[in-house]
């Protein structure tokens, strides 16, 4: 399960920001191409903040698409299936391009300082 390593260190990343505050939330986008798991990184944040001051922070995942260039008939399309195919004439020769990105795009702020053992460092 990589979602594990992704968003331990994306906890690592929103507890520095976060300096001591209790986050709320945070909107993360993950590209197709990572082929992550909603579940499995609902699952993996949890693991990765619990103890800290994201623990009960909700986490928003956008996955975005990447594009599918058909080498047979030339047809491009978005897709977030990391094994596409041509959606035209089902080709399988196919040319992906972007989603590989991975971007923490906001982070929430509670109202009070978290109260925890584990601080950032």
């Amino acid at each position: 399960m990589h979602e594990i390593g992704m968003c331990e260190g994306l906890v690592e990343l929103i507890e520095r920001r976060a300096a001591g505050r209790r986050v709320a939330s945070a909107r993360v986008r993950v590209g197709a191409r990572h082929a992550v798991v909603d579940d499995a990184f609902g699952q993996a944040f949890t693991l990765a903040a619990a103890g800290g001051t994201a623990q009960d922070a909700v986490v928003e995942l956008i996955i975005t698409p990447m594009t599918v260039g058909c080498r047979a008939c030339g047809c491009r399309t978005e897709s977030v299936d990391p094994l596409a195919a041509c959606p035209l004439c089902g080709d399988e020769g196919v040319d992906l391009t972007g989603g590989d990105e991975l971007v923490l795009e906001s982070v929430t702020f509670g109202e009070e300082a978290a109260d925890v053992s584990r601080h950032p460092g």
